[in-house]
């Protein structure tokens, strides 16, 4: 089977696709043929060696997959060949063939789109996990969300609409404020043109928004919390701008403000029950429409190297998925 190989730490044009023997399942865990695989951000970050996950050399990347059960091995009952599943792992997604514990993977209807469901696990579990369990965003409250026109910018925008916020979403281009428009954002900020502060003092009559959800880091860090409400949650997701800042601990104080932290990963790991809890709430959304995973993008297995390259440069919109 061709798989998306990362031999050495590197940019994703150093990645190969390579003939792999097909893969078997050890006691507990299921084959997968894959029919999409999402991209997402650690991706990238993973390849190059600056993430907190590091398989050993050489390694398929890609960690989220949807497709049809191949095999299953000693001591898995709930799931059989050709069924339908999504599943979250650390690694090899990009592939025509994925193998992940059965604990991770989730059955899904008969009629499921793979893409769908491929692009939902991570960005809607890690924006579900920061927006309702950490921020605790309550309905009436304003929640800015930096860098909204990316797949877990797209989540918490309609998150905090189901919940029954105000939702400002910054972008950096017309094209992605227009995705968040059409996802529900109540109101918009450009901030490649617009002064980000000035903007959201205007749009919150100067009060600032209760919660700020930011997956970019970077420069709009502190201004971005400098303008925060009093008593605000400052959800802190993750570094897509590249660069972790740093915060001067004074405005906490000034601001009687929380700085969050949100990792769904090890959430899933150590408190699954509330994230099931999480992930039932989402569906009851889905069914009612107010949740819709935006694909923006498929690329064929070959174009990984691309997918991972777009997704570095931020010229992604929503969700992107490779289709093996």
């Amino acid at each position: 089977m061709r798989a998306i190989r990362c031999n050495r730490y590197g940019p994703p044009e150093s990645l190969t696709i390579e003939d792999i023997p097909d893969l078997v399942p050890a006691p507990g865990e299921v084959v997968i043929d894959v029919k999409a695989a999402s991209v997402n951000f650690p991706d990238v970050l993973i390849i190059e060696n600056r993430y907190q996950v590091k398989p050993p050399l050489p390694f398929t990347p890609g960690s989220e997959v949807a497709g049809l059960v191949r095999a299953v091995g000693d001591g898995v009952t709930q799931f059989r060949p050709e069924q339908r599943v999504v599943a979250f792992m650390g690694s090899g997604a990009f592939a025509e063939q994925a193998v992940a514990p059965a604990t991770a993977c989730i059955a899904l209807p008969d009629d499921a789109d793979f893409a769908v469901a491929a692009a939902f696990t991570l960005v809607y579990g890690t924006s579900h996990h920061a927006v309702v369990d950490r921020a605790a965003l309550q309905a009436g409250e304003t929640m800015l969300v930096l860098g909204a026109a990316g797949g877990v910018g797209l989540a918490a925008v309609e998150i905090g609409k189901a919940l029954g916020a105000r939702v400002i979403a910054a972008a950096s281009t017309d094209e992605k404020i227009a995705a968040c428009v059409e996802h529900g954002a109540d109101a918009t900020i450009n901030y490649s043109r617009d002064d980000l502060r000035e903007q959201i003092k205007a749009l919150t009559d100067g009060r600032g928004p209760d919660v700020i959800y930011d997956p970019v880091g970077g420069i709009y860090t502190e201004p971005a919390f400098r303008s925060i409400g009093w008593r605000g949650r400052y959800l802190v997701v993750g570094f897509a701008n590249g660069e972790i800042p740093k915060l001067p601990l004074n405005l906490t104080l000034l601001k009687g403000a929380s700085v969050v932290g949100v990792f769904w990963g090890d959430y899933a790991r150590r408190e699954p029950e509330r994230n099931t809890a999480g992930f039932m709430q989402m569906l009851g959304w889905m069914k009612e429409g107010k949740l819709r995973p935006y694909i923006s993008t498929r690329y064929a297995l070959e174009d990984t190297g691309r997918a991972l390259r777009d997704m570095a440069e931020r010229r992604v919109v929503g969700k992107i998925v490779i289709t093996p």
